[in-house]
């Protein structure tokens, strides 16, 4: 397969244009829940912010099972697992639509599934999956990257045609360390410099410094939008949806408030992962999934089955 994106091939970090349309279309997948104001902006900015998508009820179950999960995995050490680098705190739980049978059910939700579905114009599947913690006070940050980068040199992902969806299980202030967006950026790749050692996982997830811009790049980017960094802060409840090539990171909190969220990839079911294209292993299934992939089949019912549902998109 040809690479359209060719990244750590050498020494020097490049600025390409992007392939791909940012909003994929057909006659079956077209329709969907968000407003032609809103595709506008997605195109536009590589993000949309939906508050109180789910009720205060439905959020105070979630962080029940978000409990449960990270207490059940605060003593394990497996790759699934990933703890703070230089303590035993827990940063990331992967693979939680598989593990979980509520967050199964919560990765199937109409709510998210159909606003997927309508940006990338297929049917999709989850290709990653995680629980996200930032304690307060000492929170670690995420340095800003594109996951696309990573998803297409380490696990083969064609093209540009999947879209991250964040789920707020606290309320995002912009002390928190809430996830930082630069508008536009979506629009551009950063071909990043060096070569990808075996298991580079391994540390990556604890702290990515490869496949992140460079700061040129980066303040390129942010020129680019008029010097604009967007920051998604909103009440619990509230679900970000971003284009998986959108540069993104977040600073450390040092707040006494903590953050938490849930993280669903969706792919569409037309862009399976390939072959690495750093010609390396694939990284192992709970960051990718490769195996038994077949299209959602969204659930219309609540989180709970004897809620009922009331999506707001605004």
């Amino acid at each position: 397969m040809v690479d359209l994106y060719p990244s750590r091939v050498g020494q020097n970090t490049k600025i390409l244009e992007r392939q791909d349309p940012v909003i994929f279309k057909n006659s079956k997948n077209s329709k969907g829940p968000v407003k032609n104001e809103d595709l506008t902006f997605y195109e536009e900015n590589g993000y949309l912010l939906f508050k109180n998508l789910f009720s205060e009820e439905e959020v105070r179950f979630m962080k029940e099972e978000l409990a449960q999960v990270m207490e059940a995995n605060r003593h394990c050490e497996t790759d699934e697992v990933i703890k703070e680098a230089g303590s035993n705190d827990v940063r990331s739980v992967f693979e939680v639509h598989k593990n979980s049978d509520f967050f199964k059910r919560l990765s199937e939700n109409d709510r998210l599934v159909a606003v997927a579905q309508q940006l990338l114009g297929s049917s999709v599947y989850i290709t990653q999956s995680r629980i996200n913690f930032k304690p307060g006070f000492k929170g670690k940050e995420f340095y800003w990257h594109s996951d696309f980068e990573t998803w297409h040199v380490e696990d083969g992902m064609p093209n540009m045609r999947a879209v991250s969806c964040s789920i707020i299980l606290t309320d995002n202030y912009e002390y928190n360390g809430p996830l930082m967006l630069i508008p536009g950026s979506h629009k551009w790749y950063i071909s990043c410099a060096g070569e990808t050692p075996a298991n580079n996982y391994k540390n990556s997830l604890k702290k990515q410094e490869l496949g992140v811009p460079d700061n040129d790049s980066l303040k390129w980017l942010v020129d680019q939008a008029g010097g604009q960094i967007d920051t998604a802060t909103g009440p619990a409840g509230s679900v970000l949806f971003f284009e998986c090539n959108t540069m993104h990171g977040s600073s450390g909190n040092i707040s006494p408030f903590p953050r938490s969220n849930v993280f669903f990839v969706y792919n569409s079911i037309e862009n399976k992962l390939q072959a690495p294209f750093s010609r390396s292993s694939p990284r192992p299934e709970f960051l990718a999934n490769r195996t038994n992939i077949t299209p959602i089949n969204r659930r219309k019912e609540g989180i709970h089955a004897n809620w009922v549902q009331n999506p707001s998109y605004v």
